[in-house]
Formats: structure tokens, sequence, C-alpha cells
């Protein structure tokens, strides 16, 4: 008996700890000749750069410049909530927000395209398979806040 709960404990702590793990990597991410990273095969991504219809967002129209649009952007990030951005360039931002509840990690990058005067964006968990549409209602959200700025 004691030997079976041993394992069983055993077993739920290396799936914290593979968790943790995967919640602390961050993935390559970053903008490559104008392309955002592709979407994780998962279902818990989104992107204005990706072929597959399920995880596609439209882009986001470009305000007045790059500054208004980057700043309408960061504007929408904060009244989100729960987002640390990392780095912020004049055609890219990148932020991580983490879940309330369980502390998770999702990568989220803007990508202003002022050629086609269009803001791409990607969202992906680093941990799991399903979000469960958690990336999908952010984009909405967010886009929400964008066009109201």
């Amino acid at each position: 008996m004691w030997v079976v709960i041993g394992i069983l404990l055993l077993l739920i702590g290396i799936g914290f700890a593979r968790i943790y793990i995967q919640n602390n990597q961050v993935p390559p991410l970053g903008l490559h000749a104008g392309q955002l990273a592709a979407v994780p095969q998962s279902p818990n991504a989104v992107s204005t750069q990706t072929d597959d219809l399920g995880k596609k967002v439209s882009p986001l129209p470009f305000k007045h410049d790059p500054e208004s649009t980057m700043e309408a952007i960061i504007a929408a990030v904060k009244q989100y909530g729960g987002a640390k951005i990392i780095k912020q360039e004049r055609d890219y931002l990148y932020v991580v927000f983490t879940t309330p509840l369980m502390r998770f990690h999702d990568d989220a990058e803007f990508y202003l395209d002022e050629t086609n005067r269009l803001v791409h964006f990607r969202s992906s968990s680093r941990v799991g398979y399903s979000d469960m549409g958690l990336n999908r209602k952010r984009y909405d959200m967010l886009k929400e806040f964008y066009l109201t700025k």
C-alpha cells in the first residue's frame, strides 16, 4: 500500500516538475524576414501569419504612424493585464502573459508591418496541449482594446 502511494506521489511530483520546467522555457521567438515564429501543431496558439484556419486571426490596422500604433498596442496590453513586456523595438513587441490561477506563461508577439500598414500578432501557450481558447479570447480582447485607443 505505502509503495503504491509513494509511486503515485513520485509520478505527481514528476508531472509538476515537467510543467514547471516547460512553463519557464522560452521558445524560439522573434521576427525573421517579416515573419513571426510559426505556431505549434497543438491547438494552443493563434497567429495572423499562419495558413492553419483554425489558428488564424486577422491582422490589426495601423494607427497614424508606428509610434502611435505601438503606444496603442502597449495600452491594450496594459488594459488586458497580467503582462510583462520583455522586448520592445520600433516594429516589434514581445510580451509574456501570466494566467492568474495556475501562473502559466503565454508568449505574445506583435509585428508592425509598416509596408502593408498592418499589425501582425502571434500568441502561444508554453504549457499543455489545449488552452481552451484562451489565446483567441486574449486576441479578441486585445483587438477590442486596441481599436478603441
